[in-house]
């Protein structure tokens, strides 16, 4: 049974806690069912390899590459990062590639001490660039963001100064987590069609 409640309330979990792929698997699935229906998933990992905290992203991005997956089409890995300078030119090239896309957005960001290492997934876009104050526009009907480090001074020095440990056991996480929620969207849907299919057979 799903609640209501559960879309629109943002899931907020500690990288350390047990079980938190189950809990991101669980939650990411459950949005892909109630959101993405029949429109291609994108994934667009947001940021760069020149900095350590902000290269979450395209560190989840190439581990999202290596699955080679029919279900998902990715944008941004270290090898091609999608960052402030590419990042319009990238949503335009995927508006007209896609109709209708679901587009799930990832980024790093930074919050309060006592959220450093907790992975947030929620309805709504990402807003890459707003903890270093740049105006870049949104990115997805879902987010999935990894709070890194410490906002509210010298942002960009923190960036550059966060722990890679942190930064690659976070994108492991969210690499398999997103990778099997999309699988399990994908053989859930498959499942209804082949039903569906056989149904009409009858």
């Amino acid at each position: 049974m799903k609640l209501p409640f559960m879309k629109e309330t943002p899931l907020k979990v500690p990288y350390t806690t047990a079980n938190v792929i189950g809990m991101l698997v669980n939650r990411l699935t459950n949005l892909l069912e109630e959101m993405a229906e029949n429109r291609p998933i994108v994934v667009v990992c947001v940021g760069t390899d020149r900095s350590t905290g902000d290269s979450l992203g395209p560190l989840i991005g190439t581990s999202l590459a290596k699955y080679r997956s029919q279900h998902f089409t990715l944008f941004g890995t270290l090898e091609n990062p999608v960052h402030a300078m590419n990042l319009d030119d990238t949503l335009l090239e995927i508006n007209r590639r896609f109709h209708k896309p679901f587009v799930i957005g990832i980024d790093a960001c930074l919050g309060q001490v006592s959220s450093v290492g907790s992975i947030q997934v929620g309805v709504g876009p990402v807003r890459p660039g707003a903890g270093v104050n740049k105006d870049l526009p949104p990115v997805g009907d879902i987010h999935l963001t990894g709070i890194v480090n410490v906002g509210g001074f010298m942002e960009y020095f923190v960036l550059q100064n966060t722990r890679l440990h942190l930064v690659m056991k976070m994108s492991e996480i969210i690499a398999i987590s997103l990778f099997t929620a999309i699988a399990n969207y994908a053989h859930l849907s498959t499942g209804v069609l082949e039903q569906t299919a056989a149904a009409d057979n009858i």
